[in-house]
Formats: structure tokens, C-alpha cells, sequence
């Protein structure tokens, strides 16, 4: 299979780890998972937002960096679940508007991802994952990760509106919006040959 790199976007619980899985199962692609278990300030994080948003932020972003030029160096295809675009562009503005990081620490972190942002080759397709707050929080209950039980719904409110925002303005790759709420590839196979015709175009 020929390089190619295929980014994987969408709100906590919309269903991108399950699609990466998917996608590496079927394909052979290389993934590249979010690094939640890694981060020695996210459990610091959720005790005390304010005094850890920053830095916790900024662990991301040094990281995520750090995966991207990984997946720039494998043979073939790989699939990344969740980017360094999403980190920036979403959680981290989120944060910045919530007043949890100041506006100081704010421009030296946007000075790091514009950097960061022109080393780095853009994925060939990004697969934007769509779903209402309700389907979401569902889905959060079910897979049942304690640091996200808490998560409240105004706060998937707001992501959902910066990802909205965010994905009108992507210019990058070409985009494929997959509604998660209405779409089960796993299980339905018409939905999983529409799925798969759509993605192949691209591999």
C-alpha cells in the first residue's frame, strides 16, 4: 500500500478509536492512538483545570508532534485517532475561552503550534466523526473510563461548536463527514460497504 496518511477527528466519545481499529484491522494500517494513559498531568488536570490546563496542554501538543513525525516515516498507511490539529484547535482554544489558560501562556502556545504546524506533512484525509451531545454521552457511559464519567454536557456542547467551526475552515486534505449516530459499519453491511467505497478512494 502506498503512504498515505489518514487523520481521525471528532468529540470525546464520537467513535474514533473504534474506527481506527476498524481501519487497521481491514487495511494493515499503522495506528496511532490518543496518549491519555501517558500524560502525567491529566489526572492533576481534572482535580484542579485551572492550575494544570497549560501544562497539560502543552504535553500534548510536544507529544502529538512527536507521533505525527512518527507516522511521516512508516511504510504504507497509517491512521491517526485524534490530532495535533484537534488538540490546538479545539481543546486547548476551548480551555483559553473558559479563562483556564491565561492569555500569556495562551500566545506562547499558539506560537509552539503554528511552528509545529509548518514541520509537519498534513494528512492525505481527514475522516471528520459527527454525533449530537445525546449519542456522545451514551457513549461515554458505555465505555466507562472514569476520568470521563464526570464530563458534563455543556462541555461536549462547546467542543461540538469549535469542532464545527474548526472543520469549515480546514483547508489541508479533502474531508469525509461520517455521521456516527446514524452509520454502524460494524455490523451493517450496507453501512460498511458505503463506508469502505469512501475511504478507499483514498488508499
Amino acid at each position: 500500500m502506498p503512504r498515505r496518511f489518514i487523520a481521525l477527528a471528532g468529540n470525546i466519545g464520537a467513535g474514533k478509536t473504534e474506527l481506527c481499529q476498524f481501519l487497521e484491522r481491514r487495511y494493515g494500517l499503522s495506528p496511532f492512538y490518543e496518549p491519555n494513559d501517558d500524560n502525567p498531568y491529566l489526572a492533576d488536570f481534572y482535580r484542579d483545570m485551572r492550575g494544570f490546563a497549560f501544562k497539560s496542554q502543552l504535553w500534548f501538543l510536544v507529544h502529538k508532534a512527536r507521533l505525527h513525525r512518527e507516522l511521516e516515516r512508516v511504510e504504507g498507511a497509517a491512521v491517526q485517532d485524534r490530532t495535533i490539529y484537534e488538540d490546538a484547535e479545539i481543546f486547548a482554544r476551548n480551555l483559553f475561552r473558559q479563562r483556564l489558560i491565561d492569555r500569556r501562556d495562551w500566545a506562547v502556545y499558539e506560537s509552539l503550534y503554528r511552528v509545529a504546524g509548518e514541520m509537519l506533512r498534513p494528512p492525505d484525509l481527514l475522516i471528520y466523526l459527527r454525533a449530537p451531545v445525546r449519542t456522545l454521552r451514551q457513549r461515554i457511559r458505555r465505555r466507562n473510563r472514569s476520568f470521563e464519567q464526570g464530563v458534563p454536557a455543556a462541555y461536549l456542547r462547546r467542543l461540538n461548536v469549535l469542532y464545527e467551526a474548526w472543520i469549515s475552515r480546514w483547508k489541508l486534505s479533502p474531508i469525509l463527514t461520517i455521521e456516527t449516530d446514524q452509520l454502524d459499519y460494524l455490523t451493517d453491511l450496507v453501512d460498511r460497504i458505503d463506508l469502505l467505497s469512501r475511504v478507499e478512494k483514498y488508499l
